[in-house]
């Protein structure tokens, strides 16, 4: 027998569901069986599997040690599983060394990386300014990426190990491209995560976004449109309607910030969020992205790649703006974040002709 109690970073999730992630290698059926015979109890008494799990919380599962390490659930000593127990645990040799992997990756992303530009940090969230270069999330199994870095900072900070990751892994909960700068928000929580993912799919969280564009824009407008997404060549199309089946529509808020003589300083705020929307939606108007070999201008993008040595594009989330929030989300309410420009943005607006 063993008892685990319930930590704020598994609150709010239902009991199946964490039962589902604890023995990962265990059927519906036999989770839904133990839970019947009440081998599997919520807080000492009968659970249906639906309840939805509260900090402090405590689950009892009344198995052989033998039936959880099969199922690929953590024996701690003594038989209390909780943060407690994080170095006394015991698990299938070819599950805890694929979880000893997992962790010098975290470690190494997070050595790689080094102390990067937090702008906000509570307990259930944490926004840092990402720099251009880094994967938000890895493409392959070798990739080291923010989401390793972050979960690496948190290891080094003593808010997770090994046991707490083995029913909820915090994570990077909006994408920037590789070669995109600025502000990534990320969940430390269970409740963090579903809540930033609620703001960001009701358009309540708004993200403005920094960038150079050829040619003079003078007025403010905004783009709407629907694109397609070509996956194998990680390119995107506008397309005139949304009668495709894999069209998703696209809305865009620009305003000018500061005219050159060939280029304009842009702020733009992105109202949906898709694959390359900004990119795609300023080159259909004839103002590419500074910088962006995709879907801009080779002369424009090769006169300040030779100048300057810009290869990608100059695209940074500059900004954030929560909407009005109560209860204990009241220290995000109406919060304003903004992350500084890299440098080659003071660089190119210092030097460039007016």
């Amino acid at each position: 027998m063993i008892k685990i109690k319930i930590s704020e970073k598994d609150a709010g999730q239902r009991l199946d569901k964490y039962l589902r992630k604890y023995l990962a290698k265990s059927t519906s059926g036999f989770l839904y069986k133990m839970l019947r015979k009440k081998n599997i109890t919520l807080n000492g008494k009968k659970a249906a599997g639906n309840e939805m799990l509260q900090k402090e919380d405590e689950i009892t599962l009344f198995l052989s040690d033998e039936t959880i390490l099969k199922f690929g659930g953590i024996v701690p000593e003594g038989g209390i599983y909780g943060e407690e127990g994080a170095n006394s645990m015991q698990r299938n040799p070819k599950d805890r060394q694929k979880l000893e992997m997992r962790s010098e990756q975290y470690q190494k992303a997070y050595e790689t990386f080094g102390e990067l530009g937090i702008i906000f940090e509570n307990e259930h969230i944490l926004v840092v300014n990402k720099p251009s270069g880094i994967l938000a999330q890895k493409a392959s199994q070798k990739d080291l990426s923010l989401n390793e870095w972050f979960i690496g900072y948190l290891m080094a900070k003593g808010e997770v190990n090994q046991t707490t990751l083995h029913t909820f892994k915090p994570s990077v909960c909006n994408r920037l491209d590789r070669n995109t700068s600025g502000l990534v928000l990320c969940g430390k929580t269970l409740a963090g995560s579903q809540k930033i993912s609620s703001l960001l799919k009701d358009r309540t969280l708004r993200k403005f976004y920094c960038m150079f564009v050829k040619g003079i824009i003078t007025e403010g407008a905004q783009i709407e449109g629907y694109l397609t997404k070509d996956r194998q060549a990680n390119r995107v199309t506008l397309c005139k309607n949304g009668e495709d089946e894999d069209a998703s529509y696209i809305k865009t808020i620009y305003k000018p910030l500061k005219n050159y003589r060939n280029m304009t300083m842009l702020e733009a705020e992105l109202v949906t969020g898709k694959t390359h929307q900004i990119r795609i939606h300023l080159a259909s108007i004839g103002h590419p992205v500074l910088g962006d070999y995709k879907y801009g201008y080779l002369e424009f993008n090769d006169r300040y790649k030779k100048k300057y040595g810009i290869t990608t594009q100059l695209l940074h989330a500059s900004r954030l703006e929560f909407p009005q929030l109560e209860g204990e989300w009241a220290d995000l309410s109406q919060l304003v974040l903004t992350a500084p420009s890299p440098e080659i943005f003071q660089i190119i607006d210092e030097s460039s002709e007016m």
